[in-house]
């Protein structure tokens, strides 16, 4: 299963860094490293990494706010590396996306199964914060969509949903998740709500909404984007 797959490991302790690499390399895994909080976002959108191991102690920006800015345009299993035990900071890291977390200092053979297992959750999808598709691009990390190169201007609402479509491109999104997502828990039985906001939205992208080629309808399930 390792072959190919990429590992970003963001620690500031080289020495855990390097025995982490050692274990993930032996098992074929491909890795990148970061030492800061701002150079793991910026590794993330250069390395697309399957997975990242966060730690939360860094020296510029902490682990949490990391995992907040990589959650605006990412869904790749992320893994935090913590000294603290607290629950409550758990509580707020599994809250802000994270997948998992590991208390240091762990075992290679547990880290190795946690990856295995946030792996099969979530899919082999790699880090990225740009989704294209022939003219279509959507640049997650900087909230803008162009056609051919010219930004188009969507809505709050109408950007919300085509980005959590892009960030699981590929992937069918459930209508009831779509609706919590943008419109709360009220609006989890308002799915008049979608199909207006996909309307409008392949009115703004597609080059035929009526046969649309981008965000496709999986009746009585939800849409995806590819």
């Amino acid at each position: 299963m390792s072959q190919d797959i990429r590992v970003l490991i963001v620690d500031d302790e080289k020495a855990i860094r390097d025995t982490i690499k050692m274990s993930l390399e032996i098992n074929k895994y491909v890795i990148g490293e970061a030492a800061t909080g701002r150079a793991g976002i910026s590794q993330a959108s250069e390395f697309h990494p399957h997975l990242i191991l966060l730690d939360l102690g860094l020296p510029d920006i902490n682990g949490l706010q990391v995992l907040k800015e990589l959650r605006i345009w990412t869904q790749v299993p992320i893994i935090i590396l913590t000294v603290s035990d607290d629950e409550q900071t758990k509580v707020d890291l599994l809250d802000a996306g994270a997948d998992d977390y590991l208390t240091k200092p762990f075992g290679s053979q547990e880290l190795l199964a946690r990856i295995r297992v946030a792996l099969r959750k979530g899919g082999l999808v790699e880090a990225t914060p740009l989704f294209t598709s022939q003219k279509l691009k959507v640049d997650l990390s900087e909230r803008k969509v162009f056609i051919a190169d010219q930004e188009i201007k969507l809505t709050a609402t109408e950007y919300e949903l085509l980005s959590r479509l892009a960030r699981d491109h590929g992937k069918v999104i459930p209508q009831s998740v779509l609706l919590k997502q943008i419109w709360g828990v009220s609006g989890i039985d308002q799915n008049h709500y979608l199909r207006i906001y996909i309307n409008q939205l392949r009115k703004k992208i597609e080059e035929n909404p009526s046969v649309p080629k981008h965000i496709l309808t999986e009746p009585g399930v939800g849409y995806r984007l590819v």
